[in-house]
């Protein structure tokens, strides 16, 4: 990207550009930008600047106006898109399009044992608790997220394209449709994140700095962070499923009393159902090592749900 651009581009906000830093490494997917970088202004602060594809307008809209309301409730640990001068938070340049946001630095997470180390569950669960007390007030916008409509979907491609797994997919099924899914819909429903899992998170040494990543954000069942949460953690390590870590940070959750017991009740089931996002994944990118790892974690957590529910419930 050419500098005479980024300039013109920063100078739509109330910012003015002193250095560029390209080489700086920026968490979260790069997937959903065509370009982003980090700048400073001439106070010291700094931002990252982003490209948005046109096709993902709507949804980054969307994602700005919900942060900039969750900012506004006080919600810690999030960070609003700069908005213009006229209060817009995407502006367009010439044909594209562009978002400004904070850049947070953050300390980098030991993948060989963060998912053991407990002071990082009541961390993580007291985010998530006063989401649900500051998202409250949200307008109710864009629908309810269809868990089993997703499903039913990708195993109508497995059906199609993958005979390789469809025995195993015909099981972990089953598994769902004995008790889960006629239940689903009547599960109560309220604003996630989307995609809350600690990779998804800038750490400092003590705390959480931001939360990021809120490209799913919208309504769906209560369960739904806390089982991708615990899923994730899992799938690193799945011994982890019953450390000091999501245990701490399942007792943060249930003590604060709101998420109903129907919904733990379906806690391991809500975590496989929620797996089959990533099994997209794998098969998109035709990963058959990882296709292979997805589901014996699958069937690993159905073959243990009883040994699960009493560790956490």
């Amino acid at each position: 990207m050419k500098e005479e651009i980024l300039k013109a581009v920063v100078a739509l906000w109330p910012v003015r550009l002193k250095k560029i830093h390209s080489h700086m490494l920026i968490q979260g997917s790069p997937e959903r930008s065509l370009f982003r970088v980090v700048i400073e202004d001439f106070h010291g602060s700094f931002f990252v600047m982003e490209q948005i594809p046109d096709k993902l307008l709507e949804n980054k809209r969307r994602i700005a106006a919900r942060l900039d309301f969750l900012a506004k409730e006080n919600l810690a640990h999030v960070q609003p898109y700069l908005a213009s001068q006229g209060g817009e938070h995407i502006i367009q340049f010439k044909n594209d399009f562009w978002q400004m946001i904070p850049f947070v630095q953050g300390v980098e997470l030991d993948r060989e044992k963060y998912m053991y180390e407990k002071w990082r569950g009541p961390k993580l669960a007291a985010f998530l608790i006063e989401l649900r007390r500051k998202s409250e007030k949200m307008s109710f916008s864009g629908g309810v997220f269809s868990l089993p409509g997703y499903i039913d979907k990708l195993i109508r491609e497995i059906n199609l394209y993958n005979h390789d797994i469809q025995d195993v997919i015909e099981d972990v099924a089953a598994f769902l449709e004995k008790d889960f899914m006629p239940v689903y819909g009547k599960l109560p429903v309220a604003f996630c994140h989307g995609d809350y899992h600690p990779l998804n998170i800038i750490w400092s040494d003590t705390d959480i700095q931001c939360v990021i990543d809120w490209e799913f954000c919208g309504y769906k069942s209560e369960l739904y962070d806390i089982a991708n949460l615990v899923g994730c953690i899992g799938s690193e390590d799945p011994q982890s499923l019953t450390g000091e870590l999501i245990k701490s940070f399942i007792t943060g959750m249930k003590d604060a009393g709101f998420i109903s017991e129907t919904s733990w009740k379906y806690l391991v089931e809500f975590i496989v159902a929620l797996r089959f996002a990533w099994l997209s994944e794998w098969l998109r990118r035709k990963d058959t090592e990882m296709i292979s790892l997805e589901l014996d974690y699958m069937r690993l957590l159905i073959d243990n749900k009883n040994v699960l529910h009493r560790a956490w419930l």
